[in-house]
């Protein structure tokens, strides 16, 4: 059966509401993962997801889970408007006549949405890591001074920036290649994700559907997407803690640092062992398995459409 057809401002609109409720509900659970993944043997601070949560409050408040919701908040509606629509328009001009996919075009597509979507991901995830893991360094050098003072020339000073002030040194350090540091990672990370993502849900979608030409329910679309996205974020998790080491800035005085993809597998091979490619590999699954269950809703629903409903259309 063909996919219905959305116009594409209706994608962008569907796509950035659904970024912008499922990043509000989720980012706290985004948050401990990024620390998690980040924390390294010898400089441990957290036991779990809610330990750090816990710890989180305590230290930094309730907003402290939120540190880096305005980076995510201001580019999730552009980077999951992008990653839906391209899905959306390679899905089009590989069917022919309207007819379904293949397993192999459905993952082209995928290929193709996880591609197009870095151009705005990996900034953002860059600026957003920083701010995540700000708290962590800062608990771990009042929690464990030990691992901070021992550097050369003693403390390790720990300030916590704003958004803006990294971008601009960042640009003003490196350029604007210092805001896409990671890039490759997040190419091997998104691009799988896609791949796996997309034909997973629209297969499992299809079996909701009511009769031959009838759409599925939104709770089969809404489950559909929780399964295929908790799925796929399992399975690329090992690239996302790479990612996530790679585009850290600060570190404490007894982590290691990386100089590219293969040193840091390497690394953390040599020093943490296979298990450490799965760290915050639940808190992944619980920060997407939502997001894009709610994308999918939100797109199927059609809000998108009902809002340019009210609009004046142009006469041709």
């Amino acid at each position: 059966m063909a996919d219905k057809q959305i116009s594409l401002p209706a994608k962008l609109i569907n796509g950035g509401i659904a970024g912008l409720i499922g990043v509000t509900c989720v980012f706290p659970i985004d948050l401990a993962k990024t620390r998690l993944q980040n924390q390294q043997n010898g400089s441990r601070l957290y036991t779990s997801m809610s330990d750090c949560l816990i710890k989180t409050i305590r230290s930094e408040g309730y907003f402290g889970m939120y540190r880096g919701a305005a980076v995510n908040l201001t580019l999730v509606t552009p980077e999951k408007a992008i990653k839906l629509a391209a899905n959306d328009f390679f899905r089009h001009h590989l069917s022919k006549d309207g007819q379904k996919l293949t397993l192999l075009k459905e993952m082209l597509a995928g290929c193709g949405a996880g591609t197009c979507q870095v151009i705005v991901t990996t900034p953002m995830e860059m600026l957003k890591i920083q701010l995540q893991d700000a708290g962590r360094i800062a608990a771990q050098r009042k929690l464990m001074p030990e691992a901070m003072n021992s550097a050369p020339g003693g403390p390790v000073e720990v300030k916590s920036p704003t958004a803006m002030q990294i971008t601009r040194e960042l640009l003003r350090s490196k350029g604007i290649a210092g805001l896409y540091k990671g890039l490759g990672a997040t190419l091997l990370r998104d691009v799988p994700f896609s791949i796996i993502y997309f034909p997973l849900f629209a297969n499992l979608n299809n079996l909701g559907r009511r009769g031959a030409e009838g759409p599925a329910p939104f709770y089969v679309s809404f489950a559909s997407g929780c399964i295929a996205g908790s799925t796929a974020a399992v399975a690329v998790n090992p690239v996302d803690v790479i990612k996530t080491r790679l585009q850290s800035l600060t570190r404490g005085s007894q982590e290691d640092t990386y100089t590219g993809v293969t040193d840091c597998i390497r690394k953390i091979l040599q020093h943490e062992g296979p298990s450490a490619f799965l760290k915050g590999a639940y808190c992944r699954a619980l920060v997407i398995a939502p997001l894009f269950g709610i994308a999918q809703v939100v797109y199927f629903l059609g809000v998108g459409e009902f809002i340019l409903s009210f609009l004046p259309k142009r006469d041709n």
